[in-house]
């Protein structure tokens, strides 16, 4: 170890996960901002048409590519999180929205404690250059419900910048692996921009400590934005909703049913018999895992 390491604080690996789908020219602008000490960069591609995959590789040698299993930004987010091998794990848009090179104030944040460290637009150093009053409407609106549903405090739910320890992927239980029927247009429940909700969905009920970092959203640069203002807002919407319907009757259900008692962890001999203390500490999961949902594309 060198002398000055002694000193100098642990700082965790960073994994960035890129979702992409045709964003070969504005790759370029997101990669020339990603902190150039980042441990991996995971670019997720969505069976690109152009150059995506080749730009991605020049930009950044070394960095890993992996093929989203069916279609959506949901589903993107979900493959590279499991591909990540980092500390941490921050999500980045393709499309030069977001800006990679806040990624060490979303550590900080981590480091000083907290679980999940959540982008806001809102507040003092937030903002936003593609927000129009339409989305901020809905997004207040979408934000209050949720909070009301929860018991949580977000100003900007819809707001996909989003960091957090990989430990914490098991909570989130997002589902990479089951095949999409026909019906579903290659989608499951999750695949889609409602992907943001769900995690934190699934954050609230497992107890996960969260912050908010402002941050400032960006215009696209190149291309055509996949969201739809209304019809996305509905899968927010009805994901909300449909998650806090299934938590209570989930609720309902075990609370008809005795649970037995879990002995305790006895001492060596010649110490109090009293539980041994965890050495980490336990998540708790909320209901459990949520089953897997189809629904229509968009």
């Amino acid at each position: 170890m060198h002398p000055t390491d002694i000193d100098s604080p642990w700082q965790p690996k960073v994994s960035v996960v890129i979702p992409a789908l045709n964003e070969a020219r504005n790759l370029p602008h997101v990669f020339a901002r990603i902190p150039r000490d980042t441990y991996e960069v995971v670019l997720v591609d969505g069976n690109s048409t152009d150059d995506t995959v080749a730009v991605a590789r020049r930009e950044w040698p070394g960095v890993r590519v992996v093929t989203q299993t069916r279609k959506g930004k949901g589903n993107a987010l979900a493959c590279g999180f499991a591909a990540a091998t980092g500390d941490v794990i921050a999500a980045v848009d393709a499309d030069g929205s977001a800006d990679p090179g806040e990624i060490p104030g979303y550590v900080e944040a981590l480091l000083s404690g907290f679980d999940f460290a959540k982008g806001t637009r809102s507040g003092k150093g937030g903002g936003s250059a593609d927000l129009t009053r339409l989305r901020r409407l809905g997004n207040l609106t979408l934000s209050t419900l949720f909070n009301l549903c929860y018991r949580t405090h977000y100003t900007d739910l819809c707001y996909g910048y989003n960091v957090f320890w990989r430990r914490h992927l098991e909570v989130l239980d997002l589902d990479i692996t089951s095949p999409a029927t026909d019906r579903s247009g290659g989608r499951l429940w999750g695949d889609g921009f409602e992907i943001e909700t769900l995690i934190h969905v699934r954050v609230a009920k497992s107890n996960l400590t969260v912050t908010e970092v402002p941050s400032f959203e960006h215009s696209r640069i190149h291309g055509e934005s996949n969201l739809s203002t209304f019809a996305d807002g509905f899968r927010v919407l009805r994901t909300i909703v449909s998650e806090a319907w299934r938590s209570r009757v989930t609720e309902a259900a075990w609370s008809h049913h005795q649970l037995p008692a879990i002995p305790p962890v006895k001492r060596p001999a010649g110490h109090s018999d009293v539980p041994l203390p965890r050495d980490e500490p336990v998540t708790r999961t909320g209901t459990g895992p949520l089953p897997v949902l189809v629904t229509d594309a968009d």
